[in-house]
């Protein structure tokens, strides 16, 4: 999608389906959140943790984007820039205690991280299949797309993570993907910084 998405908006979520849709999806990273977070710290995996922060993040922003649905546009916009500058700040923060633990480096469980990894890859197909109609729209709309999207390849790096891991017998793999997971937040973030930027330019021009 290039800038034409930001200039031919053709679904800004004023939809009670989608609505719905956005409830469950709520819902869902909350439950995941409450389970994998813990699970990283018992499994002692970095990877884990990252994607529990990232189920917390999505539960925070998604009630946010239930929540102006319906409002200005302009009004979408900038809170799909507070999202965006949000989920930058969570890869920094991802990357900064990944380049950490390179020196404090513990061996993570892999069958705990398998398995949680399991569990929130279904988590996250589930959402992105129930999101998949709905992916074309505005800043606001699309962020929660963006999202669900990177999630569950994220989950696929934690699954592959749990089996590095498994076979090295090191946390390096484990790093590595929580690094990859930083990466994908940041890309993420700036797809959604840039969008909403356009459409507040946009929105403002005919004022000027």
């Amino acid at each position: 999608m290039g800038a034409h998405c930001c200039n031919d908006v053709k679904f800004d979520g004023v939809d009670p389906v989608y609505k719905r849709v956005l409830l469950i999806v709520i819902a869902i990273n909350a439950i995941m959140f409450l389970v994998e977070m813990p699970m990283g710290f018992v499994g002692q995996s970095q990877a884990l943790k990252a994607d529990a922060l990232d189920f917390l993040g999505d539960t925070l922003t998604y009630a946010i984007s239930l929540a102006v649905i319906g409002k200005t546009a302009t009004l979408r916009a900038k809170v799909a820039l507070l999202k965006g500058i949000s989920l930058a700040a969570m890869g920094i923060w991802v990357l900064g205690s990944t380049l950490y633990s390179v020196f404090y480096m513990q061996t993570p469980t892999a069958m705990i991280m398998g398995s949680v990894g399991f569990a929130a890859l279904a988590a996250n197909v589930i959402s992105v299949l129930l999101l998949m109609r709905f992916k074309d729209g505005d800043a606001n709309v699309r962020s929660v797309w963006l999202c669900s999207r990177n999630d569950a390849i994220g989950n696929i790096m934690v699954m592959v993570a749990a089996s590095g891991v498994w076979l090295s017998g090191t946390g390096w793999p484990d790093l590595i993907v929580a690094g990859f997971m930083a990466s994908l937040f940041l890309s993420g973030a700036f797809t959604i910084i840039r969008q909403a930027r356009h459409e507040l330019a946009h929105n403002h021009a005919p004022a000027e």
